[in-house]
């Protein structure tokens, strides 16, 4: 006779973790957002403003966008079918990789279905054990996990700080073979820059490599939109150069961007790349629309940066912690608790705003925060809107 198993417990564990995620304002839950249209969005089929997105520069619903695809969609049909090394490597996947190289100024670039597959895989493939990796304190999940992979050594410098990577590299960058140095161009929860100008010498002087996630400045920041390398004049002078086609490009998809010689290194070494299906083309298609729509019509990212100064403006001159750059396109507003920021993120739904509430571990304990995003098409009116409501539910709390 067969032995009854005691029934499973692991639903009241695990019941029992998510009461406890609750209770220190921790758990999240999806929601349905749909039929983007002009900074807004339906929700629980009511329109709000979206300030909760990545669309910095409207493009995620533009039509043209949207038409691309069609055409590519129409005949290629809707996936890749293989990954890119069996079967799955259509032309308009090289085309947009040459054109995303030319934008960034690097020799070559790779393209991978997120910017979460791009950091685990390019990372692990560049640095092992016997390595270092310095690595930004405020850094992006994708870059940390891309770090713990790699097995190499990793030495957290705080936040910005040039003069204490420095020191570091200074006391201990003899002690291994490579030494990586991994940052985000702009920072996506804190909306500040790395200076890049004084990553560049430093590395080179201590003979480390490069590499740079600029997934929230390519297609805003720079004279031509091509990113934070270009804004702090390095372009062509970062080992590594990482970027999100979600964002500010509006369709789906990263690339991972340098010489020759690394990106031969990730067709053969990256497991993110290698193992997986390749972005189907008619997503490249829209992509390469999406990056001629940003190249000629600039007066988007100059919208964008004039949304984010008045916001800016108007939370500061009422007193409120908003850190980052005068015309930051994220803007981060400081809570602290958990529990209140999701409080603040509520109340600011059910008055017709879409804002965004990060908690841990997304940001270190104690700094809960909105994280508040402009759009080069957000009416001026719903930013004054935003400006006003948020400010009046923060004195009602």
């Amino acid at each position: 006779m067969q032995k009854q198993l005691p029934p499973s417990t692991m639903n009241a564990a695990l019941d029992e973790e998510l009461r406890a995620l609750e209770a220190a304002g921790l758990k999240r839950a999806l929601r349905q957002v749909h039929q983007r249209r002009a900074g807004t969005v339906l929700f629980n089929n009511e329109r709000v403003a979206d300030f909760a997105s990545n669309d910095y520069l409207g493009l995620a619903a533009d039509p043209r966008v949207a038409r691309a695809a069609w055409a590519v969609l129409q005949a290629e049909g809707t996936g890749a079918a293989a990954a890119r090394l069996i079967s799955g490597n259509h032309p308009i996947h090289e085309t947009l990789e040459h054109t995303l190289a030319r934008l960034k100024r690097v020799d070559f670039t790779l393209l991978y279905p997120s910017g979460y597959m791009a950091n685990v895989g390019a990372i692990a493939a560049l640095v092992a054990r016997g390595d270092v990796i310095y690595s930004d304190a405020l850094n992006h999940a994708s870059l940390i996990d891309g770090c713990r992979l790699s097995r190499a050594t990793v030495r957290i410098f705080p936040h910005n700080d040039v003069a204490a990577l420095a020191a570091m590299l200074e006391a201990e960058r003899h002690q291994f073979r490579r030494a990586l140095i991994v940052v985000e161009g702009v920072f996506s929860m804190d909306g500040d820059l790395f200076p890049l100008d004084q990553l560049v010498p430093l590395a080179r002087r201590h003979q480390a490599w490069t590499y740079v996630d600029d997934a929230h400045g390519t297609g805003v920041l720079g004279a031509t939109g091509a990113g934070t390398l270009e804004h702090f004049g390095v372009s062509g002078q970062v080992d590594v150069v990482v970027g999100t086609l979600g964002k500010a490009l509006g369709t789906v998809g990263a690339y991972v961007g340098g010489s020759q010689e690394l990106v031969e290194l990730l067709v053969s070494c990256s497991r993110s790349f290698i193992f997986t299906t390749g972005t189907p083309p008619a997503m490249a298609a829209a992509t390469l629309e999406a990056l001629r729509l940003a190249q000629v019509e600039s007066w988007r990212r100059d919208a964008v940066r004039e949304r984010a100064r008045r916001l800016r403006l108007r939370l500061r001159g009422a007193g409120l912690d908003v850190p980052g750059e005068s015309d930051g396109h994220v803007v981060p507003v400081h809570i602290g608790d958990p529990v209140r920021t999701m409080e603040t993120v509520a109340a600011l739904r059910r008055r017709g705003f879409l804002v965004g509430g990060v908690r841990p571990p997304t940001v270190p304990a104690g700094t809960s925060r909105l994280r508040i995003s402009l759009s080069a098409v957000h009416a001026m009116e719903l930013v004054d809107a935003l400006a006003a409501n948020l400010l009046d539910v923060l004195r009602s709390r």
